[in-house]
């Protein structure tokens, strides 16, 4: 019973998985890059469930039917084929065994043949369309790197689910740190492959149970261990994989051959062996490769909050005041409240103002449009999507609800700049570690043509709604001066991205961190110069 019991449930296993590659094949991906979009995901998985368990109780009463057939055949035949002409012999046995066969062995196949998954395999078909794929799966695998990377999280600190003020119940198993050190290795990042495989091999150590082999981790590390440089770790992890299996197929060569290297390379030195270290690999233990971002350094410092320029001597010259816009009619009454954040260049906060209840109504009307975010090909001025912007964005016009308008306008209050020639309100959401690299907002020198299609110039300024508070990450951060500015629900920053002179400001290059944990939502308008003649003056020098 036990192993009929097994062999069904095996059968329902292999049935949902088989459903679900099916299901994850013929869907977009890019679901990772907005929350926003992924909590839609929740209550799919919730209704699948719910399925999920109609098809068991189905599969279960089918079951019963059948158990109930066998049992009653089973003390029949035992009784028949004792004394098989004898049982015959009574004419309403030999009338039964002629209707059983004729009829009921019959019904009993129809039963058999019967399929309780169609509702089941019918829902999934209505879902899947909204499934994430292997690009989603790696997607969502890289961001965990980032934030790693970003927030210097070790791995054992993410499997335990030990992120920076957050207590969480959500861990990772030795298969999914596995799965994690597979994507980086098939990527050819040894850094995080060597980290996470640790991580896996760690905890299947430690006695926890898992699908992975450990002879297929030690495999995988000590490749990436050795393209890390570390050749006598390689060593040690190898002879670990080939006394666990000794006829594994590239284990025996590829010992003999980091032996070889090894000492060829100790006599080039004129060194002598030195045993690899006792101490785990861990973050630090290796030198993570450098990448395309110069910055990269003081900008994840700042992200972390380290690193911040904010002096005494800079805070004196910070204030709040109450603006009215210049005695703007709609301000006068109710004049915002300001705040400095930097001095030079003069960036400022605009507290409550966008109202909770604007603000969902954007996130609605934004969610349904949401697009992986793009960013504007400095050569041919072509938007595409790239890996340093992960979000995803929808662009919303003035004339779709009274609440666009009305932030719109209030946005040309507060700034004193008309938005006839502005972009259309982005929003914005970001995913699983959903970042925004280094970048400059205005076109540059050596990309004239960014904005040419709009006719309206470059970009003036730029004027950012924070609509969400964020639990941990997503700062928006200046790192040519050191300046955090840190998301708050129904606040709004402010800064210019040119001088009066048209020249751009080049210490405006910022970047939005990676969300360590929470929803990160804003929505952004950018100013362009065309119609701020006499609303901006030109300057005098060309960094006025």
């Amino acid at each position: 019973m036990k192993v009929t019991e097994q062999g069904r449930m095996s059968k329902v296993l292999l049935f949902v998985s088989s459903v679900l590659l099916c299901c994850c094949r013929t869907t977009r991906a890019e679901i990772f890059t907005s929350i926003g979009q992924m909590t839609d995901l929740i209550y799919t998985e919730k209704e699948l469930v719910q399925s999920l368990r109609e098809y068991i109780k189905a599969e279960e009463s089918k079951l019963a039917a059948v158990k109930s057939w066998a049992n009653k055949l089973d003390a029949l035949t035992r009784v028949s084929t004792a004394d098989p002409e004898g049982y015959l012999a009574h004419p309403v046995n030999a009338y039964k065994l002629m209707k059983r066969l004729n009829t009921e062995w019959s019904e009993l196949e129809s039963l058999v043949l019967q399929n309780p998954a169609d509702g089941f395999v019918s829902n999934m078909s209505v879902h899947r369309q909204y499934f994430p794929d292997e690009e989603d799966e790696t997607g969502a695998a890289k961001a965990l790197m980032r934030l790693q990377d970003t927030y210097q999280l070790d791995s054992e600190a993410f499997s335990k689910g030990k992120l920076p003020g957050v207590h969480s119940n959500a861990v990772l198993t030795v298969d999914d740190c596995f799965d994690m050190g597979k994507t980086a290795y098939n990527d050819a990042d040894y850094y995080h492959a060597v980290l996470w495989l640790q991580q896996a091999l760690k905890q299947l150590d430690d006695g926890e149970e898992a699908v992975v082999s450990k002879a297929d981790i030690l495999d995988y590390l000590s490749y990436s261990v050795y393209q890390m440089g570390d050749l006598p770790r390689a060593i040690e992890l190898t002879r670990r994989l080939v006394a666990i299996d000794p006829s594994h197929q590239r284990a025996g060569g590829n010992l003999r051959y980091f032996e070889q290297l090894l000492m060829k390379q100790l006599r080039e030195m004129n060194q002598d062996y030195q045993p690899p270290s006792e101490e785990p690999i861990q973050l630090g233990t290796y030198s993570r490769p450098k990448d395309h971002l110069p910055e990269r350094e003081s900008y994840e410092a700042l992200c972390r909050g380290e690193g911040i320029q904010m002096t005494e001597a800079r805070r004196s010259r910070l204030f709040c005041r109450y603006h009215d816009g210049k005695r703007n009619p709609r301000l006068l009454l109710k004049p915002v409240k300001e705040e400095d954040e930097w001095d030079s260049p003069h960036i400022v906060r605009y507290l409550d103002s966008l109202s909770d209840e604007e603000v969902e109504k954007i996130k609605e009307l934004a969610k349904p449009r949401l697009a992986r975010a793009t960013v504007r090909d400095p050569k041919t001025g072509v938007l595409t999507t790239a890996n340093y912007r992960v979000s995803k964005s929808a662009w919303l016009e003035g004339e779709e609800d009274p609440v666009i308008d009305r932030v719109n306008q209030r946005i040309e209050d507060i700034t004193g700049l008309t938005v006839e020639t502005a972009e259309l309100l982005q929003v914005a959401n970001y995913g699983v570690g959903g970042q925004y690299e280094p970048h400059f907002d205005f076109s540059r020198k050596d990309e004239p043509d960014a904005f040419k299609r709009l006719g309206t110039g470059n970009r003036l300024a730029t004027y950012l709604n924070y609509m969400s508070d964020v639990e941990a990450g997503g700062a928006t951060v200046f790192p040519d001066f050191g300046a955090v500015i840190w998301p708050r629900k129904g606040t709004s920053v402010f800064w210019y991205n040119l001088f009066r002179s048209g020249e751009g400001d080049y210490r405006t290059r910022h970047a939005a961190c990676p969300v360590l944990v929470g929803s990160k939502w804003v929505s952004n308008k950018w100013i362009h110069e065309r119609g701020q003649e006499f609303r901006r003056p030109c300057g005098l020098t060309e960094v006025d």
